[in-house]
């Protein structure tokens, strides 16, 4: 496969801050055209002088990818980044109500979609381009309480696939970037004692999440940093469909390339699973 050029237009959605914003400024000063999309432009009023001061060029507009009248993919496009997202609250799937499940589906697949489907003619008119998924590593981990958003960024990996199957004889390649602890809001907010503790059953094993949690407070990656790796996956015609961005990532996606998923399922499951005690002792013993 060939490297893209760092020409055109690029355009990134959720950019007003955290991944997004870094990803913007980083394909500015690599030599794009970058469109930075939010769904309130004026959230991102310094960017377009930041981009200018790294010798970038970068203009801000609104997309709410919920919001189809908002959507609209600029001519010479040769790079999507699908980076809008939202979590919720951490619950047991027996607790999840349905409509937090299309809460976060509504974002972070079905406006994804629609933004991707529009964005498709326009990169094949320009020849050919990247279309780049931000999902998480989590899909690799058997994180409890994470069911809803995992299953939304497992969703887009799927979609990824098939895509890259039916974009490939255009020249748009797909890159799935699935980042660890990024030093973002969004990590800093899921920080605390998952919702799940409100549940005494499932206490306990909140308390561990947390625990693990705070264990890894230490590996985050600035947005930065992340950004760079995302570039150069954008740029570079050997990438993967799936690349990690900061070390977390590349360890787990490591593993999962080298390890059965059950293996490696059995392998984080003690992690996550707290000890009961004795239930299940036959009435006879």
């Amino acid at each position: 496969m060939t490297s893209v050029k760092a020409e055109g237009v690029a355009l990134v959605t959720g950019a007003s801050r955290g991944l997004g914003r870094a990803t913007a400024l980083e394909l500015a000063s690599r030599g794009f055209e970058v469109v930075a999309t939010m769904r309130r432009p004026e959230s991102g009023e310094d960017l377009r002088e930041e981009a200018a001061r790294r010798g970038g060029r970068l203009r801000c507009l609104r997309l709410d990818v919920e919001d189809p009248a908002s959507i609209q993919i600029p001519s010479g496009l040769r790079v999507l980044v699908n980076n809008a997202g939202i979590e919720g609250e951490n619950l047991p799937v027996e607790h999840a109500p349905v409509a937090e499940w299309r809460r976060i589906f509504e974002t972070n697949v079905f406006g994804l979609i629609e933004v991707t489907r529009r964005a498709i003619p326009e990169l094949r008119a320009s020849g050919g381009g990247v279309i780049c998924n931000i999902t998480s590593c989590s899909t690799l981990v058997p994180m409890p309480f994470f069911a809803v958003y995992r299953a939304s960024k497992a969703a887009v990996s799927a979609l990824g696939e098939s895509l890259r199957s039916e974009l490939a004889a255009y020249g748009i390649r797909i890159v799935e970037i699935m980042p660890g602890a990024i030093e973002t809001d969004m990590l800093a907010a899921s920080s605390h004692l998952p919702e799940a503790a409100r549940f005494d059953e499932y206490r306990p094993q909140a308390e561990k999440v947390r625990e693990g949690r705070a264990a890894s407070a230490g590996l985050t990656t600035p947005a930065e940093t992340a950004a760079r790796a995302i570039a150069d996956a954008i740029l570079s015609g050997e990438a993967p469909l799936r690349n990690a961005c900061d070390p977390m990532g590349e360890g787990l996606l490591t593993a999962w390339r080298a390890t059965s998923d059950e293996e490696m399922m059995q392998s984080m499951l003690a992690a996550f699973t707290p000890a009961m005690g004795n239930e299940s002792e036959s009435d006879g013993s």
